[in-house]
Formats: structure tokens, sequence, C-alpha cells
């Protein structure tokens, strides 16, 4: 048995293994992904640790660390990996002072990268983007002690023991030596990403207009969109669609969403997918359609929606009122959570919300949008699927007599979801990174209360509490997977609550995971927080505290 593993519970499905290295984080992923073990739904590999999502329902952590710690590590056949070159014209503005970093000149920089063999060791940040280990010691690089607000697409860099190529522009802090107009994501191509984990790379001087993988060529383009794979409109309504939705008001937020797309964090790609998965279920099962199918997540309520043919219609999530205008005039107020009809006119508002803050709109058939890695889930921080949706857009609609199941006529239960000026108590399950914090740091985390800020999406809540989380250890943690639902903590000690569209690896350490992630999806901002571990709650039911 292997003891240069260290595991760390990351969530209630959630495995994290550390390694001593980056070459054995590699060996352990490589191993790991033959291994194929029963109940491992996705690994995410970093610099030194892989992330395992695993099914509790087929596994758990200690069967899991029993088979990786007999697992057979040893490197795989380089010869049989993927191999990508790529075209390079070192101009970055960095360049020079890498040099001067590093005691080398400009041309020795740009001759070692190019002579250098990189292996994409881990994707994270951004769809397409890998981080590419080397063979020669020589690039160890600090990142930028400002980050850029816009590096632009293309830009190859230096960072650590890694470089990199920018597949979007973004801010970043990475040291730029130079440029490329080979496509990193790409969604007409499989896989979408050209750095995918075990890829060789090499770097060669910009002198043709395509780049070579394996032994085929692949054209490239500087389209910083397509680079992205930036959100899409919605797909815009056929003349002849006899069921369409258009949107006469988003509120404040409007988005296209299902379950999300899992399996392709290998690429950079979180899963998203709606927030609230318990309420877009719910809405679906209650018009007829399979859990999974394509609805509409309302932040805050505010939106309005005119419909196109006849169909049946769902509302579930956070309380607010729901009206329908037919076209004579008539309203009526459907019930959250209950099936109701919409005739070709009918007019739909969602007002504010009241409790919880979003809620879900199932239609029978579902929306017929073009999707991304096989989701229409909107993605907001990776730029993949639909664009949030504005006044004006118009949706197709599946026909109603498609869907799947028949119109569920229970009505769904009552959710009791929290409002600004209550306290509602969360479970986390600690980890992986408590270590990190002083026993002050996690009394603190879980004996005060946290308010949930106006600086809150569905990237992360923003929290705020009287007293910083203390931390027991200082400096940089290299970048690791992480988790929707995640407590992670940057140098000021506040957490972040990560929501669906949270980065797929960090760099900040986590210090406790939330256990429910649809009830953390209805926290509005104001409602404050407590937290308690599961032993401390000793299967207490969730409370809210009136505070009004």
């Amino acid at each position: 048995m292997t003891t240069d593993l260290t595991f760390h519970t990351a969530s209630r499905r959630h495995l994290l293994v550390e390694c001593a290295d980056l070459a054995a984080t590699m060996t352990l992923h490589q191993s790991l992904d033959a291994a194929d073990l029963p109940g491992v739904v996705e690994l995410i590999p970093a610099a030194r640790t892989v992330l395992i999502d695993f099914d509790p329902r087929r596994t758990d952590a200690g069967i899991l660390e029993q088979a990786i710690r007999g697992l057979d590590r040893t490197e795989s056949a380089s010869a049989a990996a993927r191999e990508v070159s790529i075209p390079v014209t070192y101009d970055g503005e960095d360049l020079a002072e890498v040099a001067e970093l590093l005691s080398v000149s400009p041309t020795e920089i740009i001759a070692r990268h190019q002579a250098a063999t990189w292996e994409v060791a881990f994707a994270g940040f951004a769809p397409g983007f890998g981080y590419l280990a080397g063979d020669d010691e020589l690039f160890d690089v600090p990142r930028r002690s400002s980050p850029r607000t816009r590096v632009p697409v293309g830009a190859v860099a230096l960072a650590g023991e890694f470089t990199g190529v920018y597949p979007r522009s973004s801010p970043g802090g990475w040291q730029l030596i130079g440029r490329t107009d080979a496509k990193l994501w790409d969604l007409d191509q499989q896989p979408p990403a050209l750095f995918v984990p075990g890829t060789i790379v090499t770097f060669t001087d910009a002198e043709r207009d395509s780049i070579s993988v394996g032994h085929e060529a692949a054209s490239t383009s500087a389209d910083a969109d397509e680079q992205a794979g930036a959100s899409a409109p919605a797909t815009e309504a056929s003349a002849s669609s006899a069921h369409t939705l258009e949107v006469l008001r988003p509120g404040l937020q409007l988005l296209v969403q299902d379950l999300g797309r899992p399996g392709f964090a290998s690429m950079g790609v979180s899963s998203a997918g709606a927030a609230d998965r318990t309420a877009l279920t719910t809405a679906n099962r209650l018009v007829g359609n399979a859990e999974d199918a394509a609805g509409l997540e309302s932040f805050g309520g505010g939106a309005r929606l005119r419909f196109t043919g006849d169909g049946v219609a769902a509302v579930a999530g956070a309380d607010g009122t729901i009206t329908v205008t037919a076209g004579d005039g008539t309203v009526y107020t459907p019930r959250l959570g209950e099936a109701f009809a919409v005739a070709d006119g009918d007019e739909l508002e969602l007002g504010t919300t009241t409790r919880g803050i979003r809620r879900y709109l199932a239609l029978r058939g579902g929306i017929d949008v073009t999707t991304a890695l096989d989701s229409a889930s909107a993605d907001t921080l990776a730029g993949l699927g639909p664009a949030a949706l504005g006044k004006g857009t118009t949706l197709d609609l599946h026909t109603p007599v498609a869907a799947p199941h028949l119109v569920d006529p229970v009505p769904a239960a009552a959710r009791d979801l929290p409002q600004p000026g209550q306290t509602v108590t969360l479970t986390v399950t600690l980890g992986p990174r408590e270590d990190w914090f002083t026993s002050a740091g996690i009394d603190t985390l879980l004996s005060q209360e946290w308010t949930v800020t106006h600086e809150s999406d569905r990237v992360g809540l923003r929290l705020s509490g009287e007293v910083p989380l203390e931390r027991a250890r200082t400096g940089e943690l290299p970048s690791e997977g992480a988790v929707t639902g995640a407590l992670q903590v940057p140098p000021n000690g506040q957490p972040v609550l990560f929501g669906p569209d949270h980065p797929l690896t960090g760099g900040y350490p986590i210090i406790a995971s939330v256990d429910d992630t649809d009830l953390a999806a209805q926290l509005a901002p104001g409602v404050t927080l407590r937290f308690t571990t599961s032993a401390r709650a000793h299967g207490a039911p969730r409370t809210h505290e009136n505070e009004s």
C-alpha cells in the first residue's frame, strides 16, 4: 500500500487526492482514468491534486481511498499521446521582463520555449485553457503583481512552472511572451478543446496558417467569439413554428437552463446547469417533461412573456406573484407548483420574488435551442450555451404532445425558502483545506452570522461577516478543483459560496462545502446564514429564524 497520497474530504460526494508533485499528479490522473473505478463520475486534475466526483449510491470515500492506494501507478507511454504543434509570434509585452527575471536573453527564452516538450497537465480557468508542464527547469516564472484587466485571445503566456494560451479575451495575471492564431476551442471539432490532459505540445515560429494535430492539419482563426465558444443567442423562432415564447421583459436575469453538461472537466468546462435543480426538475415533472428538459431560470422576477400556440406551463422555486393575461384581457393567477394551461396570445408575468430568489418556468415539450456540448445550459462564466435572454428574443418550443409523460395532477410540495430579514442554517462538510485555518477560524465559520451581499450571482455568493476567517497558513495554494457549494476563502477572510458557474479550479483554500446547494441557490441578498456541521446538527432539520 502506497503512502505518498493524502486524502481530503471535499464534499459529501467529492474526494480530493493530493500528490507530492505535478508529475505524480499527472500519473495518478492517467491511472484513475484507465482504472474507471465503479461509482466515479468525473475526474478534475490540477497542479498537485485530483478531485474525484463520485456517486454516493454506488461507492463512498473509504472504498475509493482503498482502491486508489492499490492502483498500479505507472507513467503511460508518451508515444501514444496526441501531439499538437502551435505556431507563435514571440512579441509579448512581458518577454523582456521574463528574460530579465530568468537571467537569460529574450532570444534564449524563445529558443528554449520551442525546444521544450510541453504536456497538458490539466485544464481550467476557461474552456480550452490548458496548463502545460514542460521539461525545461528554466521556466518557473512568477505571475504579474498586478493582473491585466484584459489579455487578448491567443496570448501565449508563462506562470509558475506552466505555459498556456488564452482561448478567449479575459483578465489574467500570466506573463505574456507571444501570440498565436491557433483555435483553442471550437464546438464544431471533436474534441472541442485543442488542449486536453496528456496532449504533447510543441511551439514553433509562426510561418504557416495551420496547426498540426497528430498527422492532420487544422485551419486557424483569431476570431475571439469562436475561440471562446461564446454564448450564442437563443434560437430564433422559424416563421412556421406553431409554438413560440417571446420575451417582452426579461427582468433582472432570464436564462435558459437544463441540468448542465457534466463530463467535460478535462476540457476546462464545469457542469453549470440550473442553480436550483430541485425547482427545475419539479417544474418539468408537473408539465410531463423529462426532468432534464430545458426551461427558463428567472432571477428576482420581473419577467413578462407572450405565448404563441396553446400549451401547459408550471412555475417552481421562489415565491412571488404569477399572473396570466389572456388576449381578451382576462386575468388569472396560477399557483406556484401547479401545472396550468396557456393559450395562444397569453402573456405570463413573474412578479418580484418574496421568498427565495430564483424561479423556474417549464413548458410542456421543452424549449428548443441550440445546445453546446449536449446541453442548453447558459454558463455565464465560461460563455457557453444560450446568451441571457433580452427583450424581443423569441424562443421555439417543442410541440407539447412530444412531452414523454402525463401532466402531473398533484401540486408540488411547498418549500420553506428564506427572505431578507431571516437567518437560515446550512449544514456544511468541512474540507478539503480546513487545515489552512486556525481553530478560531473554524469556530468563527460555525458560530457567527454571515450576510449574503449584493455582489452575488451564479458564479458565487459573496458573504460578509463581522470577523474574517483566520488562517493558520499563508502563501499560495496551487490551483485545485472546486465544487458547487464550496466556501472558498480569499485573503480578506470573507468566504465566497460557489454557485453552478464557478471556476473549475481555484487557488484560494476551501474551508468547507454546503450540503444543500439547491437551498443555497435561493439565498437572496440580505439573507443571513449560520453554518453547522453534520455532527453539530445531529440530524436536526434546517431552521429559519425571523429577525424582523
